[in-house]
């Protein structure tokens, strides 16, 4: 069973009327390639696998096999042949017709320093796993989380199983290949922590103390599981009105389906478990920035022991809040007016698990999380 991304066709080709390239980066495993390679089912196209050695030897002499190629020439994990950025700048430039769709499996800044020299010539798009506009049932979303074999397994088993495997191959080879002098002793024992700071503000020193590590190194960890998709650093927001609001970023876990197995949950019972809300709230955020597409300017904000808000995206010239609650009976909450108040938001909209829509007054909606498309921002 496949689930169809057409949508993600549609960009692609309109990339390919601004760029000669176009880019899709996310993580492994997230269909980037089947994503691809459906892509070029329709037109003529040539496939390159940066981790196939047959493939590899075809690219020893990538400035004249790409010459001679006509069509669209797919190249996938781009990121560990670092080298062909630069040739295929020489390529668009000397032939503006022809195109090349990348992927890889690091950030944007990860791969900012190798494709430099494309700047002007290549436009990026962050494939995610499965998301809640493409997925009927959220709530085994939720549980499973997006990757496509996660998801579409057969069992709860075997989706477990699979996600067992993507932590322990991420955190002994995907880390490696991407360029990270890690120890995997250590790399591993922060990611299970972090799996218990998810939703919450880091705390620097008291990570770095429990790994025995300097919070310089923390950082660059930390940049890393960044970078791989592994986890948000959600910024926080500053009005610069006030000396309190919290400085640090929130971390989460991006896949809630690799958090539960972080939490090493059986079946994925989240109900049951103390990081229930903290789990949906992650979920949420992570499903509206997927849908509106906005990962940059996203962020959080809170003054200490006072008020606080989980998302504050900026959207179309329109300041959107938003509040997450694992509840039935969401209410406007004082720490809410604080927020609408104080940010001068255009909308607020408290997110629940159950199938609502009303509004609590002209400025706050109260919404299902998968009620995402009802929102029209005026």
């Amino acid at each position: 069973m496949t689930i169809p991304r057409l949508h993600w066709h549609a960009k692609i080709s309109q990339e390919f009327e601004i760029h000669p390239v176009c880019a899709l980066l996310g993580p492994r495993q997230c269909g980037k390639t089947t994503l691809a390679k459906d892509y070029g089912k329709s037109i003529v196209h040539h496939y390159f696998d940066c981790e196939n050695p047959i493939h590899l030897a075809r690219l020893e002499n990538p400035l004249f096999t790409f010459q001679n190629l006509e069509g669209l020439i797919i190249i996938d994990e781009v990121q560990l042949r670092p080298e062909l950025f630069s040739v295929l700048r020489v390529i668009v430039d000397e032939d503006p017709t022809k195109k090349f769709l990348i992927t890889g499996s690091a950030s944007r800044d990860l791969i900012h320093q190798s494709s430099q020299t494309l700047a002007g010539r290549i436009g990026y798009h962050q494939i995610t796993p499965f998301s809640i506009d493409e997925i009927d049932d959220w709530l085994l979303l939720w549980k499973r989380g997006g990757y496509p074999k996660s998801f579409l397994a057969k069992s709860s088993s075997l989706s477990m199983r699979w996600r067992d495997e993507y932590i322990k191959t991420f955190l002994e080879r995907d880390l490696a290949l991407l360029g990270f002098n890690m120890n995997v002793v250590i790399v591993s024992k922060l990611l299970r922590m972090l799996a218990h700071y998810h939703g919450q503000v880091l705390n620097y020193a008291e990570l770095s103390m429990a790994l025995s590590i300097d919070q310089r190194t923390l950082k660059r960890y930390l940049f890393a599981l960044e970078g791989a998709f592994m986890i948000t650093l959600l910024k926080p927001w500053h009005s610069n009105t006030t000396k309190r609001e919290v400085k640090s970023p929130k971390l989460y876990i991006r896949d809630t389906g690799l958090l539960h197995r972080l939490f090493q949950l059986h079946h994925d019972d989240i109900e049951n478990h103390p990081k229930l809300g903290a789990s949906f709230e992650g979920f949420a955020i992570e499903n509206i920035q997927r849908h509106f597409e906005c990962f940059d300017d996203s962020y959080f904000w809170a003054i200490h022991a006072s008020a606080e808000l989980d998302l504050l995206m900026m959207h179309e010239g329109k300041k959107l809040g938003f509040e997450i609650k694992f509840t039935d009976r969401p209410s406007l909450t004082q720490s809410m007016r604080v927020s609408l108040d104080h940010l001068m938001l255009d909308h607020l909209y408290i997110v629940t698990p159950h199938a609502h829509y009303y509004q609590l007054n002209e400025n706050v909606t109260v919404m299902g999380i998968n009620a995402l498309d009802k929102i029209v921002v005026v």
